[in-house]
């Protein structure tokens, strides 16, 4: 079972693409330039540590709360839900679903008391009433692991995108376009750390809701706005009947593939609450009011978006030929661009190149911004949690710890640009559905065990971690992701004993159990004084930054 939200956002290059080409390249380029006036401008202001990592905590709620959207809402959002819509209506729109209640899970477990109770990372938060140096250290590799498998599907989807839109075949082509996200990205976070990176997130955050709006009101134009008749067509044009607007078109053919769901389901919807790159967000606000103000914003925002995937899924559905959307890409990410081709004018109108060059630009934007978001977050936990704190014992300076930071950012964006280039004809759907896992596994135990259990260990949250981590990482190696099927990373291997396609639901119950049980069998009593300082500081913010 592939799961198209988390299948990189690839839209294929139509006949009117090509005839249009000049058009696409335009609007590629003026965008690049954009975020790289606005990222140097951003780096001008960028002076300490807390500029770079936190943005200076100047942010409103209004902009943090749009920043926080634009790193959410990502390619496979905004692409992979439309096609999972498209092809498999009700069921695809459950997706919609998780990664709404997924964000308010996020919110009202962990975004203020984290925001209260760290300065720059997790690892702060983890590491205040625990001994410092292993914590971090667990902390800081747990961080990047998870940055870098969603960063490699995020730069094979960007060359896959690019090369295709552009009409580049050649694998040097191709490498050539991965190489380019990959220097962007490191352009974005060394010049304008988070400043830089936060614009760029609120530009593509409004460049997103501009895009889904205008597709939304045209396709309910063709209906004249009547969401009954819109939903009537898509069910009579999926050529499933009333099945298409009811449960189990997708996901209850078999118990294998409901347990399936249950455990992916179970990854997104709590693994939000532990990505890095979305949590490090609540550090850019200068009070406790202005982090609930941002995310009374970003609910509106991602709500409403949500909301208008309904209007993308089932359009597609009733405006295109099922047929053609899978020739195009099998997991239905093309059917937003299609379907912006097709209310814009049809192939060959220079309405339809218009919005598909547009929204294929849109899709780039998306994935530069959540990139960026997701670079930085590694960057800052190795500078901030490994080489300031575990290296140098705490006796680093800010401005050591920054330039440590940069040095990381062009190593990972090395990193990245390596594996999205070995990866950019692999289905990489996988490695984010295992970012989200391990997410979920490693650090969403840890964090709420240190907010919220006044017993909890050293030893438990170095458990809780490197089991999660470790147990999540060997599931998925050894699942149909990587080995087994047509679909599978290594087509020709098998060696996948583990039948489910994402490992939630074993790693995150045993990543809360062996922080329980680490802390249980721990011979190093908890600190209550410290437990105690911490609940009063997440709580109200008494003695944060």
């Amino acid at each position: 079972m592939s799961h198209p939200l988390l299948a990189p956002a690839v839209p294929l290059a139509t006949g009117s693409a090509t005839e249009h080409r000049p058009l696409i390249i335009t609007l590629f380029g003026l965008f690049v330039v954009a975020t790289l006036i606005i990222t140097v401008w951003a780096g001008r202001q960028t002076r300490d540590a807390a500029d770079f990592y936190a943005g200076g905590r100047q942010f409103t709620g209004f902009q943090n709360g749009l920043a926080i959207s634009g790193d959410y809402m990502s390619a496979a959002s905004f692409l992979g839900i439309a096609g999972a819509i498209a092809l498999f209506g009700y069921d695809g729109f459950l997706y919609s679903i998780g990664f709404l209640v997924a964000w308010l899970v996020a919110l009202l477990l962990v975004a203020e008391p984290l925001r209260n109770s760290g300065r720059y990372t997790m690892g702060d938060v983890l590491a205040y009433r625990m001994r410092q140096r292993p914590v971090r250290t667990a902390a800081g590799v747990s961080t990047i692991v998870v940055s870098i498998f969603y960063l490699l599907a995020q730069m094979a989807g960007a060359g896959v995108l690019v090369s295709l839109l552009l009409g580049i075949t050649s694998d040097g082509g191709k490498v050539a376009i991965v190489a380019l996200v990959g220097v962007l990205m490191i352009v974005y976070v060394t010049i304008g750390g988070m400043k830089g990176t936060t614009w760029v997130q609120m530009v593509k955050a409004v460049l997103l809701i501009a895009g889904a709006l205008l597709i939304t009101f045209l396709v309910l134009l063709k209906f004249d706005f009547s969401v009954s008749e819109l939903l009537g067509r898509a069910a009579e044009n999926s050529g499933k009947g009333s099945a298409f607007l009811e449960p189990g078109l997708k996901y209850g053919a078999t118990a294998l593939s409901k347990l399936d769901f249950i455990s992916l389901g179970i990854a997104l919807v709590l693994g939000t609450a532990g990505l890095p790159h979305i949590l490090i967000r609540f550090y850019t606000v200068p009070t406790a009011k202005a982090a609930r103000k941002s995310v009374n914003w970003a609910i509106g925002i991602i709500g409403a978006f949500y909301l208008m995937t309904i209007a993308l899924g089932f359009g597609a559905a009733a405006l295109l030929d099922r047929d053609a959307i899978i020739a195009s890409n099998k997991a239905g990410n093309t059917a937003a661009p299609m379907l912006a081709e097709a209310v814009g004018g049809g192939a060959g109108s220079t309405g339809g190149a218009v919005l598909l060059a547009v929204i294929s630009a849109v899709a780039f934007a998306t994935i530069l911004a959540v990139v960026a978001g997701l670079t930085l977050a590694s960057s800052s936990s190795f500078a901030h949690d490994l080489y300031a704190n575990v290296i140098r014992k705490g006796n680093a300076t800010e401005k050591e710890e920054v330039r440590a930071a940069r040095w990381a950012t062009v190593g990972i964006g090395a990193v990245a640009i390596g594996l999205g280039a070995l990866a950019r004809d692999l289905n990489v759907a996988g490695l984010v559905a295992l970012a989200f896992a391990v997410a979920a596994s490693a650090n969403l135990p840890t964090i709420l065990y240190s907010l919220f259990w006044k017993r909890f260990t050293t030893q438990g949250a170095l458990w809780s971690i490197y089991g999660g981590l470790i147990s999540s990482v060997v599931l998925v190696l050894f699942s149909p992701v990587v080995s087994g099927k047509p679909t599978s990373m290594f087509k020709d291997a098998d060696f996948a004993w583990f039948p489910l396609e994402n490992p939630g639901i074993i790693s995150i119950p045993l990543g809360f159990l062996l922080g329980w049980l680490g802390t249980v069998l721990s011979k190093e009593p908890a600190d209550p004084q410290k437990y105690a300082e911490l609940e009063v500081r997440s709580l109200t913010g008494t003695g944060a930054h």
